[in-house]
C-alpha cells in the first residue's frame, strides 16, 4: 500500500478513488452488497472524523478500519445466517460484462484470485472463520504483507500465515481443478437454457456433473427447496419440473459476480438469479437465488468493485 508522507493531507478525490477497492474487499467479506455499502460508509464517516494529518498512509487507514469493521458485521451476522430458513447464498450483484471481457487470462490461481467476486468463492469464503476471511482476502486479493494484515487484525505475523494457510488450502481444494476455455461458461449456460427451454430432460443430464450439487436460497420469502439437491438424476427432474410450472417465466442472461448468469423474469420483474459453477465434467454447482430481497443488484451495476 503506498504511504503518504506525514502531515500531507490527501485530496479529497484521491480517498474517494479508493472505494472501489473497500467495497470490493467489504463484499467479500459480507456476501451482502448493502452490508458492505454500509460498512465502507462506516469507514469514510471515521475518516472525517480523524485527526488526517497524523495519518500516514490514508489507503492503509482505510482498509484497517474498513476490514475490522468488516470482522465485527460478520461475527453480528454469523448467529442471524445459522437461523436462516434453509441454504443461505450471497447476494448476486451485476458486474460490467465488458469490464471481465477485457481482462487478460490469469496465469495463476492467486492472480485469478485477485478479480473473482463469484458466488463459487463466496460460498467457500463462507467456510472460514471472519478473522481467517479477512486473512485470506487481504493477503490473496489485495497483496498485502503478513505484518500488515497482522496488524490489522492484531494478531502475532506468525498467527496470521497459519490463518492464511489454512483458509489458502480450504479455499483452493474446494475450486475446480480444471480451467476451461475462453467462452465455454458461456455456451454451457446456453445450452443449460435452451434443455430446460425444449424440456430436454436427456439433453440437461448431459451437461451436468454426476455429484452435481443445487443450492436455493428463498429466506422463505418464495418456493424453493429447503434441502440441497445432490446428483445428476435428482438435480434434473427439479429444474425441469419447476420449468413445466413456471411456463410464463422467461429467461434472461445477465452478468453476475463477474460470471455469465441467468435471471428468470416474470411480468417485467426478477423472480430467480441462476450461477453455474462448472469444470471440466460439466456443471458441478447450480445455485438458485429466490429470495427476493437479495435479487435488487442483479439488472444494474449499482458501483465498481475491485
Amino acid at each position: 500500500m503506498t504511504a503518504t508522507p506525514i502531515h500531507h493531507r490527501p485530496a479529497a478525490a484521491d480517498v474517494v478513488e479508493l472505494r472501489p477497492r473497500l467495497l470490493g474487499l467489504a463484499y467479500r467479506m459480507l456476501g451482502d452488497y448493502d452490508e458492505a455499502e454500509d460498512v465502507v460508509q462506516e469507514a469514510y464517516l471515521r475518516w472525517h472524523g480523524a485527526d488526517q494529518d497524523g495519518i500516514r498512509s490514508p489507503e492503509a487507514w482505510l482498509v484497517t478500519v474498513t476490514t475490522r469493521l468488516a470482522v465485527d458485521q460478520l461475527r453480528r451476522l454469523g448467529k442471524e445466517r445459522a437461523e436462516y430458513p434453509g441454504p443461505w447464498l450471497p447476494e448476486p450483484i451485476a458486474t460490467n460484462i465488458a469490464a471481465v471481457a477485457d481482462t487478460t487470462p490469469a496465469p495463476n490461481d492467486n492472480v485469478e484470485l485477485a478479480s473473482d467476486l463469484s458466488v463459487a468463492l463466496l460460498v467457500l469464503l463462507e467456510q472460514l472463520r471472519p478473522e481467517e476471511r479477512a486473512a485470506f482476502l487481504l493477503r490473496e486479493v489485495f497483496d498485502a504483507e503478513y505484518d500488515e494484515i497482522a496488524s490489522i487484525l492484531e494478531r502475532s505475523p506468525s498467527a496470521v500465515r497459519q490463518m492464511v494457510h489454512r483458509a489458502r488450502t480450504r479455499v483452493h481444494a474446494g475450486r475446480p481443478r480444471v480451467t476451461l476455455p475462453p467462452g465455454e461458461h458461456e455456451r454451457l449456460l446456453e445450452r443449460f437454457m435452451e434443455a430446460l427451454t425444449r424440456d430436454d430432460a436427456e439433453g440437461l443430464i448431459a451437461l451436468l456433473s454426476p455429484d452435481v450439487v443445487l443450492t436455493a436460497d428463498s429466506g422463505g420469502k418464495a418456493l424453493a427447496p429447503r434441502n440441497v439437491l445432490v446428483g445428476a438424476d435428482h438435480v434434473s427432474r427439479f429444474l425441469l419440473g419447476v420449468r413445466r410450472k413456471a411456463a410464463n417465466a422467461a429467461f434472461r442472461f445477465a452478468h453476475l459476480n463477474g460470471e455469465p448468469a441467468l435471471l428468470g423474469v416474470v411480468d417485467g420483474v426478477v423472480v430467480s438469479a441462476c450461477s453455474l459453477e462448472v469444470d471440466g465434467s460439466g456443471i458441478r454447482a447450480v445455485r438458485i437465488m429466490r429470495n427476493p430481497e437479495k435479487l435488487v443488484h442483479t439488472l444494474e451495476v449499482t458501483a465498481p468493485l475491485v
